[in-house]
């Protein structure tokens, strides 16, 4: 589906009963909705409603003229919660997902009965100029996520992964490939320009912060960290999964997943 705005159009998923509690869940940089596919079956199986969107520019979604920041990129989140009329979420997010999740918990409380926040961070990496600059001169060179693909996905999945399960690596490995560099670079900003660690404290919203151990994004110590920073968090983890542990570790992350939000109607 899309949502029209003004110059822009918001791609979305949404499947379940319509009187069901809704979970958002929001992408990692490069990805799109359908990085969620795995999780969609446990979470209607569970009697839940799904709603998956695109990133500025990832997708189906348009890429408005950027930088962007997280919490524009968060306020899209209800944009579309408020054209279907729902009034609160659980929310999933990955990487920028996660920071987009954190923004909501810090502006829109109301809206967020959960948060699952994945494989994130509550501020701007330190050498985010150093680790974002090459990646963006690269894609502003050939117009084209393409020369970044490879390096991008082999954070992400494990060799095990893509020995396991080659067509789905592709398809992730094509949609990196896939991204529009006005929405890539938009959201990169946005990751090289936030810092909500003195602001978390204060949410009270439920948050459980988890990552695959062997995500070179981030090490468990500093995500445990992160969870430890909110008024009401709790930190868990995937042995051995990389930066998306619900794709390398399905099983695990819907359990914990389903049974995270049953734990906060």
């Amino acid at each position: 589906m899309l949502l029209p705005l003004t110059g822009r159009n918001i791609a979305y998923d949404i499947v379940g009963p319509e009187n069901a509690p809704v979970v958002v869940f929001s992408h990692s940089l490069a990805a799109d909705l359908g990085m969620w596919a795995e999780q969609v079956p446990a979470l209607l199986a569970a009697g839940y409603r799904a709603l998956r969107m695109d990133l500025r520019g990832h997708g189906g979604s348009d890429a408005p003229p950027g930088p962007y920041t997280i919490d524009q990129l968060a306020d899209d989140v209800i944009l579309v919660l408020d054209a279907i009329s729902e009034k609160q979420c659980h929310f999933v997010g990955l990487s920028i997902g996660g920071m987009i999740g954190q923004s909501l918990g810090i502006r829109h409380a109301g809206r967020v009965r959960s948060l699952m926040l994945c494989d994130t961070q509550a501020a701007s990496p330190a050498d985010a100029a150093t680790r974002w600059g090459p990646r963006i001169e690269a894609v502003l060179k050939a117009n084209s996520l393409e020369p970044i693909a490879d390096a991008t996905i082999a954070r992400w999945l494990t060799a095990d992964y893509r020995k396991a399960y080659p067509g789905r690596w592709q398809q992730i490995r094509d949609t990196i490939a896939g991204c529009t560099p006005a929405g890539y670079i938009g959201c990169a900003q946005a990751i090289g320009n936030f810092d909500f660690i003195s602001q978390l404290p204060s949410v009270k919203t439920p948050a459980l912060v988890v990552c695959g151990t062997d995500d070179p994004a981030g090490s468990p110590e500093e995500v445990r960290h992160i969870a430890s920073l909110f008024g009401n968090g709790r930190y868990d983890e995937f042995a051995g999964a990389r930066h998306l542990p619900n794709m390398e570790q399905p099983d695990a992350f819907n359990a914990m997943l389903v049974n995270w939000v049953n734990a906060h109607q």
